[in-house]
């Protein structure tokens, strides 16, 4: 149980949220921008020149803040994916943790156990809204951070017993991804018989045949 918090401590934090509204943002301000720089070129057809420098630098701004929003999609995007390796190399440990609680739970259900809990932030505070900030501005510090942690983590082995031999594998294997295939698939190859059959097939008709 005590592997939960140890496990849990040191995720990356979930900015799926973020993600997902940065994404939208720049969808936005590319929109925006189109539609400034349309708007440009029909005042400049219809000699309204000042409408159209007025559209144009509009147009650009918005270039330039969906130019923003798409490396912060970056960064978010490149933080979620260490997390969904921080998700494979502790998933086991995690579940164990809990099946363990459980378990206790189970056995001694008098007990006044306290409830297990993660140690991954719950809600965002002004704290978390600064690492926020200073994920931003400087990603690769978190990332490498995290593939330090990863790197050591993977890099532990169980000792043999025996001197002579070497280690016994890793101690913390990751969890096997999910091969998952998609809904819609594609029609199967037809197999057609060999000719032995389709020889077969043509005897046993005619043999039925004959005797009707």
């Amino acid at each position: 149980m005590r592997h939960l918090p140890v496990e849990t401590a040191w995720a990356p934090r979930y900015v799926g949220d973020e993600l997902r509204q940065v994404r939208a943002a720049a969808w936005e301000a590319r929109l925006a921008g189109l539609r400034a720089a349309v708007e440009a070129g029909a005042a400049r057809q219809r000699g309204d020149h000042g409408t159209a420098t007025s559209q144009h630098d509009l147009a650009a701004s918005y270039q330039a803040l969906h130019e923003v929003y798409k490396q912060r999609e970056n960064v978010f995007a490149a933080v979620m994916a260490d997390r969904d390796d921080w998700d494979a190399a502790t998933r086991a440990q995690r579940h164990l943790a809990v099946a363990a609680d459980a378990e206790l739970r189970r056995r001694h259900p008098d007990q006044p156990y306290l409830p297990l809990r993660s140690a991954e932030p719950v809600a965002i505070s002004d704290e978390q809204r600064d690492e926020i900030g200073q994920l931003i501005t400087d990603p690769a510090a978190a990332h490498r951070t995290f593939a330090e942690r990863l790197a050591d983590r993977q890099s532990l082995t169980i000792p043999s017993p025996d001197p002579g031999y070497g280690d016994l594998g890793q101690a913390f294997p990751p969890w096997p991804r999910s091969g998952r295939d998609a809904i819609l698939q594609p029609p199967k190859p037809e197999i057609r018989p060999s000719s032995q059959i389709l020889e077969r097939a043509a005897d046993r008709d005619a043999d039925w045949e004959a005797g009707q």
